[in-house]
């Protein structure tokens, strides 16, 4: 595996790609894909760029939860990545990769405000500190090197992440006055929508092997990777965890409406009776049965036919939520109820009642006032 050439170019370099996408193409790979090895760009700081080409680009990914009903607690090696970069620093080395003829992708997980541009940003910043201004020199390098076009995945947690960073890319190209045959460039790359789902919780504290691998980071077993499959693109990698399809957007539903409703639904019950940890509730005798309830009679059949296979993804959910590695706070899940309940439950409630033209009992009688987070008891 290490043989092979580096592919992907990686914006990002905290946990959650490489307890993700990383992990995937370390799987392809060893399956024989030979999707290539990734290069890893940290924008700030340079901590986990030089961890991680000290190791070689090795380390390991704990994967902890239920799958199926059962208990995993597995450790999982990845050896996709090849190198980091500190862009600050070695910005010339990443125009380098990125000029590779050998380049298939470009990959980003880039922070919340990681599509926010720089007033200062200019061409001649190397680099520039935005994460699209960073994108735009990099591909009018491979431009100006004449290579051909390369996909680019964004994984932000973003609706239509691609649409709106390509807007994005194009738009401060137009400022800094580029050329027409770079705005061509831009146009000709494939830029995929995409969802992503697993939750990374990061260094687990305690692991031996955090003596040797201070790149450790954990992981829930399930995953869903959604990819834009493009006519004419092929695919960058087939793996269990990712979904190739012409439509991301249905998987966003899915996710909102029943992993996100079901968080938002749960708080509403749990709160006002005590509950600290989402696992908790669910394993509460009552609470547990009223949440499979609500989501197989109530919110999966609003989505058939919408979505892939609501009903096991619901079943998925149910396991998730009792992750016995996970503390997922329900005070983490009470920020900006009010908007939550706007966009994970009310669409499902009016949704029900036009597709069967009555009252869901769970959810109409949840929502008897407006889904008020009620107070504790």
């Amino acid at each position: 595996m290490t043989g092979l050439p580096e592919t992907i170019l990686q914006f990002g370099s905290g946990r959650f790609l490489r307890a993700f996408a990383d992990l995937f193409i370390h799987h392809a790979n060893a399956q024989g894909q030979d999707v290539g090895r990734v290069v890893i760009v940290q924008s700030t700081g340079n901590q986990r760029a030089g961890a991680l080409s000290g190791s070689g680009g090795k380390y390991h990914v704990l994967v902890r939860g239920l799958e199926n009903g059962q208990v995993v607690d597995r450790v999982e090696p990845c050896e996709s990545v090849s190198r980091a970069l500190t862009a600050s620093s070695e910005w010339a080395e990443v125009l380098r990769v990125a000029c590779s003829p050998k380049l298939k992708a470009i990959l980003s997980n880039t922070t919340e405000a990681g599509y926010d541009l720089f007033p200062d940003d200019k061409p001649s910043m190397q680099p520039p500190k935005s994460f699209p201004a960073k994108l735009v020199e990099v591909l009018q390098a491979r431009h100006a090197a004449g290579l051909g076009p390369v996909r680019v995945i964004p994984c932000e947690l973003r609706e239509n992440n691609a649409s709106l960073l390509n807007s994005i890319v194009l738009n401060l190209a137009a400022d800094w006055k580029v050329s027409t045959g770079v705005v061509d460039y831009i146009n000709s790359c494939s830029w995929h929508e995409t969802l992503v789902d697993r939750i990374v919780t990061g260094t687990p504290e305690n692991h031996p092997l955090l003596a040797s691998d201070p790149m450790l980071t954990a992981c829930e077993p399930y995953a869903l990777f959604a990819i834009q499959d493009i006519p004419g693109v092929p695919r960058l990698l087939e793996h269990p965890a990712v979904a190739w399809t012409p439509d991301v957007l249905p998987y966003f539903l899915r996710k909102v409406r029943i992993l996100n409703g079901g968080h938002t639904a749960l708080l509403i019950r749990a709160w006002p009776r005590g509950f600290e940890i989402v696992r908790d509730a669910v394993n509460d005798p009552e609470l547990g049965p009223w949440l499979g309830n609500l989501l197989d009679n109530e919110i999966v059949p609003v989505l058939a036919g919408r979505c892939v296979d609501p009903s096991g993804f619901a079943r998925d959910v149910l396991d998730r939520f009792r992750n016995p590695f996970l503390q997922h706070k329900l005070a983490d899940i009470s920020l900006h109820h009010d908007a939550k309940v706007r966009v994970r439950l009310i669409p499902t409630l009016e949704e029900y009642r036009m597709k069967f033209g009555k009252e869901p009992p769970l959810l109409a009688k949840l929502l008897g006032n407006d889904g008020a987070l009620p107070a504790r008891n």
